[in-house]
This record gives C-alpha cells, structure tokens and sequence, in this order.
C-alpha cells in the first residue's frame, strides 16, 4: 500500500530535523533544512499560523469609528485582516473578507459607522455582524453565524498590535518578559520615524537572518564599527520560553541607558519566536520584522520610533545601516555555503550562540508538535462568542 503524499510530507517534517537540547553535544540544522520546500510549506501553518505577529501600530485606529486595514504577514500567510474600533472604544481584528464572495471589503484606513462591501452591499457593524443583504430574502436559513465576520485572535501592547491565525499559546507568553523588564520605557509614547524607515528584500532563507540576529560571536569579525562601541567581552544572552533578549554594554564614549547597576547598556536586542526582533537603543526603537517571501527571498522591514526628545540622528541611522548591509553580505555567503554538498551540520559555541540554539529547538519543536490547521469554523465560532 502506497503512502498519502499528505501522511510522508508529515513524516519527512517530523523525523529528519532535531536538534540536541544538550547545547555542548548538539549539532546545529544541517544545512538541507535551508533549502527543503516541504519544511518550509510546513513553517507557514505549524510556526507562523500558530504564533504572534506584527501587525502594526495603532495609532490610526485610536478613535471610536476606525478603521484599518492590515495584512497578515505580507508574502506568505497574505490574511487580509481589519483592525475596527466601535463606538464602545473595543478594538477588534476581523477579517477582512466579505462573507459573501470574498471581496475585499476596505481598502484604506478611514472613519466609518459600518463596514460595506463594495461589491454587492453586504454590511456588516463594527463588531463583524451582518445587518444587512439586499436581494435575499428568499434564501432559507440565513443568515447564519457564517455571514459574520470571523473575529482573529487580537492583542495590544504599548501601542502596537498583534495578531494570529490559532495561537499556540496567549500573546503574554510571547512578550510577557519584554513588558516586565523595559516597563520602565513609554513605549506608548514612541513616535514613528517614517524618514528612517525601510525595507530591505534579501536572497536568503529567513532562518538564516534570524539565526544571525541571535548571537553576537560574529560581531568583532562581521561588524568593525559595532564591535568598538560594545564590550564584546561582557556581551550576554538571556534564554526566555518564546523570546531571547541579548544585552550589549557600551564601551566609554558610546550612548547608554544609565542602569541602577551602574552598568551602562548599549541596546536590548529582543527577539520574539519566530520573526520580530526589538532592538532598544538610547534614542529608541528599531522594529525588524522578518518576512518570508519565498525559500530562498527575505524581506526585513525596519520600522523605527524615537522618543522624547531623542531623535535618529544621521550618524546612527547609518550605523544601523552599514551594520545591516555587513548582516546581509554574511548571510548571503551562509546561504550558498549551505547549499554545499560538503557542508552537513556544524556545531554550536555553548558561550556564544545560546539564542541559536534555542531558536532551532523551536523551530524543531513547532515542526514536530501535533498539528489541525485552523479551520473556518474554529474562527467562526470564536465570532459568535
């Protein structure tokens, strides 16, 4: 008897790709993992549907009446979604598919009392609920809960939103560590810097970028300019659950948040499983999301807000530029190396690449869990209650 398609893309993804918790014995993911299309089919549903993304910030929808249209993890889960804002000050996230045919129903973000589709006027509250359909009524049993608007798991913090398809777990298990530890910092009161603001598309694989982001052992041989600001030799990892944060003290001469401690820090470089880095530096913060466009095509989008006083002066933001284009330079040489029918699986520096590690184990981990793709009617019923 022949095995499903279906049943031996599930074993390939469950058995090949494991990676030792033991950090000082364990093997990194060989280099095949980089360039294997049924894994990386397998990440859009197991890893990003599954976790917390970026969806922006809200400062547009901070009025009762809003509305804001977002994708989804734009080049590979592309969900249209809508942040709406009643006129009882809740913020919802709703698809932003008409139930009818499938239309999208807003195309920019704008004040509204109601949601209509352009295409044949099915309306809908700022809650999701159908009001309206014209010409309908002769059809039985409707409508239905289906005529909804299926309401997308939602959260908030510090002015920014976020969104999943069937969490694996609450957003505050994702972010509860960063909350607690820069509570200090008014996020909130960030301003958006659209002038040092960008994208940069990449030939990678996104693991690549973010395996990089994770640890600092490259820094004194990749980053020449990075590596005389920061004491290297005091460079440290914290591991959380869903997160890693990397601490980089400042060299003398180097801007710093004071500490009660007296040391002085440089920057907190958070990570977020799978693809959100937040990177805090005196000035503000740096906002990276990885977004996968295909398996060898990244597009990283930077998105930077200062606050206070501070601003992005011209000699950071091209540090913070000359560091990237150093990143990519690397990560494009790792990329064709992987390819390599010599290359197999490394090793990991037990000091050093902590984060690299434990972003691999996720990924194994998430790959290999027990697995229903979200279904419309989960959604659905998440709508009605």
């Amino acid at each position: 008897m022949s095995i499903p398609p279906v049943t031996r893309k599930t074993q390939h993804v469950n058995q090949i790709y494991r990676v030792n918790a033991d950090i000082t014995v364990a093997q990194t993911l060989p280099g095949a993992f980089y360039h294997d299309t049924i894994v990386y089919e397998a990440l859009r549903e197991r890893v990003f549907a599954r976790t917390w993304q970026w969806i922006g910030d809200l400062a547009d929808v901070s009025e009762a009446g809003s509305l804001s249209p977002r994708l989804l993890l734009p080049g590979l889960l592309n969900e249209p979604l809508l942040l709406a804002r009643d006129g009882e000050n809740t913020l919802r996230c709703l698809s932003n598919v008409c139930t009818h045919r499938g239309n999208i129903l807003v195309k920019e973000a704008c004040r509204a009392a109601r949601i209509r589709c352009g295409y044949h006027s099915r309306r809908f509250d700022l809650a999701g609920h159908m009001t309206f359909m014209p010409e309908f009524k002769e059809a039985k049993n409707f409508p239905t809960v289906a005529d909804h608007l299926p309401n997308i798991p939602f959260g908030e913090w510090s002015g920014h939103g976020f969104a999943a398809l069937n969490p694996i777990a609450p957003l505050e298990e994702f972010l509860g560590e960063v909350k607690a530890r820069m509570h200090w910092l008014a996020i909130d009161k960030f301003s958006f810097d659209s002038a040092h603001s960008r994208d940069y598309v990449i030939d990678v694989n996104w693991a690549l970028y973010v395996e990089n982001y994770l640890e600092g052992f490259h820094i004194p041989h990749v980053h020449t300019g990075l590596n005389e600001a920061i004491d290297y030799g005091s460079y440290a990892t914290e591991l959380h659950r869903y997160s890693s944060l990397q601490l980089a003290y400042a060299n003398d001469g180097t801007p710093a948040f004071a500490q009660p401690s007296g040391k002085r820090v440089a920057a907190y470089y958070w990570w977020i499983f799978p693809n959100l880095m937040l990177n805090f530096y005196p000035w503000g913060l740096s906002l990276n999301l990885v977004q996968p466009e295909a398996i060898h095509r990244t597009r990283v989008a930077f998105r930077t807000y200062v606050w206070g006083a501070a601003t992005l002066d011209a000699h950071a933001a091209a540090a913070l530029h000359q560091t990237e284009m150093e990143d990519e330079a690397i990560v494009q040489a790792v990329q064709r190396g992987t390819a390599s029918r010599h290359y197999g699986q490394g090793r990991y520096s037990p000091t050093r690449e902590q984060g690299t590690h434990h972003f691999h184990r996720l990924l194994c981990e998430f790959l290999q869990a027990p697995f229903d793709r979200v279904s419309v009617g989960a959604m659905m019923e998440s709508a009605e209650s």
